[in-house]
């Protein structure tokens, strides 16, 4: 006994038929649409780390995506962190820009900051003091939202002297100490022997300069971090 077929022979009804296929055509093009949209929605959920410094964070001199805060995110992208690095760099920017920008920081609500600052004031000879207490104020109001923080050092160029470099060095040490923070003494520690790392001005780093540093900081980095977010 033939079985019966449910399903209905649109070659009678044509009318029926190119219903039937504005439907699934329509279905397709708004499963693909949801498709498209899930990947920003996907990334506005996740942490947000930001990169929170001057020039060497901002990428002074390099092209779009060879800064720093870009190889890191590449690098925690290949180690299964799910964070979206946020380049908070500005080129000149003190210490002193630092606390007054500090507000904007807050608002994006970050998991975790890493704090680059203080270069400029020591390259412009800024009183050690002044530098003191405003990574101080930065480090305080981060660590009271509970943020989790990586304090980033510098040092000077020789010329400046052997005793201001040592007390310029032990700012980002002794405030690191006091507010028990991650802490990579020489964001530069790694590269400053390297050919092909600095730019031609002797102080920002080239593409090359940038993977290093980001693989620098992820060791000390990645205890502030968790997978599987």
């Amino acid at each position: 006994m033939p079985i019966q077929s449910n399903l209905i022979d649109t070659s009678f009804f044509p009318g029926f038929r190119y219903t039937v296929l504005v439907y699934v055509s329509r279905s397709l093009i708004v499963s693909l649409a949801l498709i498209l949209l899930a990947g920003p929605l996907l990334a506005a959920d996740l942490p947000i780390l930001v990169c929170y410094g001057d020039s060497i964070t901002a990428g002074h001199g390099l092209e779009s995506g060879q800064s720093f805060p870009d190889a890191l995110q590449r690098d925690l992208d290949r180690r299964g962190y799910h964070y979206k690095v946020n380049n908070q760099g500005v080129s000149g920017a003190t210490t002193k820009d630092a606390v007054a920008d500090l507000h904007s920081i807050l608002l994006l609500h970050p998991a975790v900051v890493i704090v680059e600052f203080g270069g400029n004031d020591g390259l412009r000879g800024l009183p050690l003091s002044a530098t003191r207490r405003n990574l101080d104020e930065v480090l305080t109001a981060l660590e009271n939202a509970h943020i989790k923080i990586l304090l980033a050092g510098i040092t000077l160029p020789p010329n400046y002297g052997q005793e201001y470099i040592q007390q310029f060095e032990l700012v980002f040490r002794d405030l690191a100490q006091k507010h028990h923070t991650a802490f990579v003494p020489m964001i530069y520690k790694d590269l400053i022997h390297v050919p092909g790392t600095i730019q031609p001005d002797g102080i920002h780093p080239t593409a090359k300069g940038s993977e290093i540093i980001a693989k620098t900081l992820l060791p000390v980095l990645e205890p502030l971090l968790r997978k599987g977010q």
